[in-house]
C-alpha cells in the first residue's frame, strides 16, 4: 500500500477548522471526498498540523495511503479536479519513503501572521488579514518577539482548551517586519500550543500601537498565566505556510 505525502493550500474561511467533524464543513472532510471520488475509496488522511476555523495554510503537509500504486502527478490532478469549487488545492505530491509520516516525521513548523496595518479596509483581502487601523511599530515588534524564542513554559500564551501534555516549546523563530502597508510575523517551531501564535500575535500588536512597553511581553511569559496574555490575534491572518522533516 503506497503513502503520499501532499503539499496542500487552502482558504480556510468556509471551514470549521481542518480537523473533519460530523456535519460541519472541514478541510479534512473536502480531501477525504476527493479521493473517495477518484479512487473509490475510503480512507483517513494524517496531517502535519489542524488548523483552526478560519485559518488558512501554503504549506500544509498530509499523507494518504491508496490501495492502488498511481503516479504522482495523477494523484495531484485527480484530486483537483475533484476539489472544484472547494478552495483547496494540491500543489505537489510525491510518494513517501519508508516510515515516513505527516505529523510523527515533521521537525518544524511555520506559520506566518499578515495584518492589514491602514485606515481603509480590506477589499481583496478581507478575511485573509487582520486589519489594524492603528499605526504599528513593525521594528518594536520584532524586537518585543526576539524575547519569546527558546525553550520555555508558554502557558501564558495557551488556550485553556489546549491538550498538549506539557506547555513548554522550543520556539526557533519569532519575528516582525513591514512590507508597505502590511505587517507580517513569523513563527517556527517543532510543534505549537492550541490558539499560541495568535495569543503571541496579539500581544505584541500590543507593543505595536504603544500599549504595552518592550518587556511587558517577557513579563506576561514569565508569568505563566493566561490572564497575562494579550487580545488574541483573530484567525483571518494566519497561514501554515511550510513543514519541515
Amino acid at each position: 500500500m503506497p503513502r503520499y505525502k501532499l503539499t496542500i493550500e487552502y482558504d480556510g474561511r468556509p471551514y470549521k477548522g481542518f480537523q473533519a467533524q460530523d456535519d460541519l464543513p472541514s478541510v479534512q472532510g473536502s480531501i477525504e471526498r476527493a479521493v473517495k471520488a477518484f479512487s473509490g475509496q475510503t480512507l483517513r488522511l494524517q496531517a502535519a498540523g489542524r488548523t483552526d476555523t478560519g485559518v488558512h495554510a501554503t504549506g500544509q503537509v498530509i499523507h494518504i495511503d491508496l490501495d492502488k500504486d498511481w503516479r504522482p502527478e495523477v494523484v495531484r490532478d485527480a484530486m483537483n479536479a475533484y476539489l472544484v469549487p472547494e478552495p483547496v488545492a494540491v500543489l505537489d505530491v510525491e510518494v513517501a519513503v519508508g516510515d515516513w509520516h505527516a505529523r510523527f516525521s515533521a521537525t518544524e513548523r511555520r506559520y506566518i501572521y499578515r495584518i492589514l496595518n491602514r485606515k481603509s479596509p480590506p477589499a481583496l483581502d478581507r478575511g485573509r488579514v487582520w486589519h489594524v487601523k492603528k499605526p504599528l511599530d513593525a521594528a518594536a515588534m520584532d524586537a518585543a518577539a526576539r524575547q519569546l524564542i527558546g525553550h520555555h513554559d508558554f502557558t501564558t500564551f495557551r488556550h485553556m482548551q489546549c491538550q498538549a501534555k506539557s506547555p513548554m516549546k522550543t520556539l526557533d523563530v519569532a519575528r516582525a517586519w513591514r512590507e508597505g502597508d502590511y505587517v507580517l510575523l513569523e513563527f517556527a517551531s517543532r510543534s505549537f500550543l492550541h490558539r499560541q501564535v495568535r495569543s503571541m500575535t496579539g500581544t505584541l500588536a500590543e507593543v505595536g500601537v504603544g500599549r504595552w512597553a518592550h518587556d511587558d511581553v517577557a513579563a506576561a511569559l514569565e508569568a505563566r498565566d493566561r490572564k497575562a496574555c494579550g487580545p488574541v490575534a483573530p484567525a483571518d491572518g494566519l497561514y501554515l505556510t511550510g513543514v519541515k522533516y
